[in-house]
C-alpha cells in the first residue's frame, strides 16, 4: 500500500512539473489542437467560397450556324451571334450583400462551435480539480488509516485490544484505499476525455484548487453584454437581414431582364451585321417569392424574440443558482473552520476516552463535510462556466 501511495505522489509531482495548471491554459491548448475545430474551420472556409458563387453575370451565349443552300446555286449561309443577359441592376447588389451576410454567419457558426468546445473543456477541468483535490485528501486519509491499522495490529499482537477493534481498523484502511483507487480511475477517465478534446495530445491537469471567479453583481447590465456576444442571436440577426435582402432580390428578379449582343449573317454576295436587343418579362417564374420572403422575415423575427426570452430566463436561473451555491460554499468553509474537531478526536482516541468506532465515525463525518464542500465548489464553478459561456 505504501508503494501505491508513493507512486501516486511521484506521478502527481511529475504532472505538476509538466502539466497545464490553469483552466485558461488548457482552453488555449484545446482551441489550438481540437480536430473538430480544425475540420470545422476548413468547412467554414469552403462555405465562404461557395457563398461567393452564383452572384455574378450569367454566362454569355455564342452561336454559329452554317447552312447549306438548295439549290446549290444560291450558295451557303453563315450566321454568328454573341449575347449577354442581364438581371435588373439592383439584383447584383442584393446578391453580393446576401453572400457577405452568409459569410458572416459561417464565422458565427464557427464561434458557436468554439464556445461549445470551450464549455465542455471547462466542465471537464472542474471535474478534474474536484478529483485532484479529493485524491490529495484520500492520500492523507490512507496514510492516516495505515498508521491506525498498524497501531491496532501491534496492540492486538500484544493483547491490548480485541479482534473486533483490530478488524475495524483494517476495514477502515480497506475502505479508504478503495476510495483512492476509485477516484484514480475517475481521474484517468477525465484525462482521457480531455486528451480527446485536445486532438489526441496528452494534457494532464494537476490543479486541485478552484480559482476565485467574480459573479456578475448587476445581472441586467451583464445580460445585455451576454446577449450581444451570443453567436446564435447574432447569426439569427444576420438571417433576418438575409431574408430582408432576399425580399429586395426577389423584387428585382421580378423586373424584366435585358439581353443584348452582336449578330452577323452572311450569304453569297451579301452580309448583314448589327446589335441585338431582347427583353425577358418574368410573368410566372417568380410568383409568390416576394410574399414568401416577407413572411419568412416575420417568422424569423418572432423566433428571435422567443429565443431572447428563453435565453434571458435561462441565464437568470443560472445566475440565481450560482449565488445560492456561492453562499453555501462560504457557509461550509466557515463551518469547517469553526467545528473541526479531528485533532481533539485523535487525542481522545489515544487517551482511551472514545472507542475506535466512535473515532472513525467522527473522522468520517469531518471528511464527508470536506467532500461536500468540494462538490459544492465544483458545482458552483460548472454553473458559472455555463453562465459565462458567451463572455
Amino acid at each position: 500500500m505504501k508503494r501505491i501511495i508513493l507512486i501516486i505522489c511521484i506521478s502527481a509531482l511529475s504532472y505538476h512539473l509538466f502539466a497545464q495548471n490553469t483552466v485558461d491554459q488548457v482552453l488555449t491548448e484545446v482551441e489550438k489542437n481540437n480536430t473538430m475545430l480544425v475540420a470545422f474551420r476548413k468547412s467554414v472556409d469552403a462555405e465562404k467560397i461557395g457563398n461567393k458563387t452564383g452572384i455574378y453575370l450569367q454566362n454569355p451565349e455564342v452561336a454559329f450556324n452554317y447552312l447549306w443552300g438548295s439549290p446549290s446555286a444560291i450558295g451557303n449561309r453563315t450566321d454568328f451571334s454573341i449575347s449577354q443577359t442581364f438581371d435588373f441592376p439592383t439584383a447584383y447588389s442584393f446578391k453580393n450583400q446576401i453572400s457577405d451576410l452568409k459569410n458572416e454567419q459561417a464565422e458565427l457558426e464557427y464561434q458557436k462551435q468554439l464556445m461549445d468546445i470551450r464549455l465542455k473543456t471547462s466542465l471537464i477541468c472542474f471535474d478534474l480539480i474536484y478529483a485532484n483535490a479529493l485524491q490529495e485528501k484520500l492520500i492523507k486519509r490512507v496514510e492516516y488509516a495505515q498508521s491506525i491499522a498498524k497501531s491496532y495490529q501491534l496492540k492486538f499482537e500484544a493483547g491490548e485490544t480485541n479482534i473486533l477493534e483490530y478488524n475495524k481498523a483494517q476495514l477502515n484502511l480497506l475502505n479508504v484505499s478503495k476510495e483512492l483507487e476509485s477516484i484514480g480511475i475517475e481521474r484517468n477517465a477525465l484525462l482521457a476525455e480531455l486528451t480527446g478534446l485536445n486532438g489526441g495530445q496528452t494534457v494532464d491537469f494537476s490543479s486541485s484548487v478552484f480559482q476565485i471567479t467574480a459573479i456578475p453583481a448587476d445581472f441586467e447590465q451583464w445580460y445585455v453584454l451576454a446577449e450581444q456576444k451570443n453567436p446564435t442571436f447574432r447569426w439569427l440577426k444576420k438571417e433576418i437581414e438575409i431574408s430582408q435582402k432576399q425580399t429586395g432580390l426577389n423584387r428585382a428578379m421580378s423586373l424584366p431582364k435585358l439581353q443584348t449582343g452582336y449578330m452577323s449573317e452572311s450569304v453569297v454576295g451579301q452580309q448583314f451585321q448589327g446589335m441585338t436587343v431582347g427583353l425577358t418579362v418574368p410573368l410566372w417564374e417568380n410568383k409568390n417569392k416576394v410574399k414568401y420572403a416577407e413572411a419568412n422575415s416575420q417568422a424569423l423575427e418572432s423566433i428571435d424574440a422567443d429565443n431572447k426570452i428563453q435565453f434571458y430566463n435561462h441565464l437568470k436561473g443560472l445566475h440565481t443558482k450560482t449565488i445560492a451555491l456561492h453562499k453555501n460554499v462560504n457557509e461550509y468553509q466557515s463551518g469547517l473552520l469553526a467545528y473541526n474537531s479531528s485533532e481533539l478526536s485523535k487525542k481522545a482516541l489515544d487517551q482511551g476516552e472514545i472507542s475506535l468506532i466512535d473515532f472513525l465515525m467522527e473522522f468520517s463525518l469531518y471528511y464527508e463535510s470536506i467532500n461536500k464542500l468540494l462538490e459544492l465548489e465544483r458545482d458552483m464553478h460548472k454553473t458559472m462556466a455555463e453562465l459565462n459561456r458567451y463572455m
